[in-house]
């Protein structure tokens, strides 16, 4: 049990939420919904949906964390109210692709923007600076703490003004802009594609469970957890919505349909090459509060994990001040390789379809749940919440599978290979 003084308030919780969803989901994924949606309408829509889903497993999040009380996450939802098999799964998951992916997907993400200065930061950058948060992370709470709210009050402060020079300058009518407010989102909503562009959405609001991972180090968790993830998921419901629109409103279709770095090519529209470029660096600064907010949380749930097995008994230790450093750098690792080995598209798809999948499966827990354990919600009707989630999540899931297959089956794949090694650890564990 931590003691107050290693514990964090609603705040610093609240913090590592919106520093996990606001990251490269936001600033990359227009350009890939802009291929086969162009409404503007639609576009709206998509992120709406997201925001409500993200809200609605938050709903769900904050009973499950607490009533199950300390760190762990979906491992110990799923571990506890299925079988042992898929609390392994999904620590194996989240070691793999739910932490380590976004990390090198944030980290390959600064590397795009700031090539605008006419040099390569290639994949070596992007691998040093994960590295180099990973060694920040790993000396003590406090220090954590600090490091991380000062860059997620960066990102936050970076955001809001952002949002109110985009929405306050106007459109050049010489450059063109993307905003469509026809008729057309009825016949968009009803495509497949908008359904596969929802994987991209739903991808950017991951981390709306992130502070439940580490409740064991929430101070009055049953109050600060559910406040914490609700005020964190609303704030970036509504900057997300904004931020959609700033994009669209500053450049014109072909400049961004396509493109990773959509915010930089809207931001050198609206303010020049030179504050352009400044935007791409205060962008490239907040995906440092992603990466720290992924390590943090990551590495809490592989230390939880780990105890329970013995293949990665080894990272469930901790230094003095009882930062799990081998875990930290054990994601780190992992993010390095998949730089080394994968299209920033490619790891993006598998990673949205696999996450999608197994919060599917942490938030069925909930139904589990008697009335009397419920501590947040009491009426019947907060079955509608699990409900719906489950509900969007079959039907992007399905088209997600269907469009993309190739990165389905790697995630499918990946799921395979942690099988394997739960019957391994499994009999080792007889046999030491």
């Amino acid at each position: 049990m931590s003691t107050t003084s290693h514990q964090i308030g609603w705040k610093t919780a609240a913090a590592i939420v919106v520093s996990n969803m606001i990251g490269t989901g936001i600033f990359t994924t227009l350009g890939f919904q802009l291929s086969n949606i162009t409404n503007t309408y639609s576009i709206f829509l998509l992120w709406i949906i997201g925001g409500i889903l993200a809200l609605f497993g938050a709903f769900c999040y904050a009973e499950l964390g607490s009533h199950f009380k300390g760190n762990g996450g979906d491992f110990i939802y799923l571990k506890e109210t299925y079988h042992p098999l898929f609390g392994y799964l999904i620590s194996w998951i989240s070691l793999i692709i739910g932490f380590s992916s976004p990390v090198a997907l944030a980290a390959l993400a600064m590397s795009k923007y700031l090539s605008v200065f006419n040099y390569s930061f290639g994949n070596g950058f992007a691998i040093a600076a994960i590295f180099l948060i990973a060694a920040t992370l790993s000396f003590s709470l406090k220090i954590s703490s600090r490091f991380h709210n000062f860059f997620t009050f960066i990102k936050i402060s970076f955001i809001v003004v952002l949002i109110i020079l985009g929405v306050w300058l106007s459109d050049s009518p010489q450059i063109g802009s993307s905003l469509n407010f026809s008729d057309s989102w009825q016949n968009e909503i009803m495509l497949p594609a908008f359904a596969t562009s929802l994987v991209f959405v739903t991808y950017s609001y991951t981390g709306w469970n992130s502070a439940s991972y580490i409740a064991g180090e929430i101070k009055d968790v049953q109050k600060n957890l559910p406040k914490s993830l609700i005020i964190g998921t609303v704030f970036v419901t509504v900057s997300y919505i904004l931020v959609n629109y700033i994009m669209l409103k500053h450049a014109p279709l072909s400049q961004l349909a396509g493109k990773e770095d959509v915010m930089g090519e809207a931001a050198v529209n609206m303010l020049g090459s030179a504050f352009g470029k400044i935007v791409n660096i205060f962008i490239a600064l907040q995906l440092i509060a992603t990466i720290s907010g992924y390590l943090w949380v990551g590495s809490r749930l592989t230390q939880a994990f780990a105890k329970h097995t013995y293949i990665w008994k080894p990272l469930s230790t901790g230094n003095a001040k009882g930062i799990p450093v081998r875990a930290v750098f054990t994601h780190a690792g992992i993010a390095a390789i998949i730089i080394l080995t994968g299209s920033f598209k490619e790891i993006f798809v598998y990673t949205a379809f696999i996450l999608q999948l197994f919060a599917s499966l942490a938030i069925s827990t909930v139904f589990f749940l008697k009335k009397k354990d419920r501590k947040i919600f009491k009426s019947n009707a907060f079955h509608i919440f699990p409900a719906v989630f489950l509900l969007f999540s079959m039907y992007i899931l399905y088209f997600t599978f269907i469009h993309n297959p190739k990165e389905s089956l790697i995630g499918l794949g990946i799921i395979a290979v942690g099988i394997f090694l739960y019957l391994i650890d499994r009999r080792l564990s007889k046999r030491y």
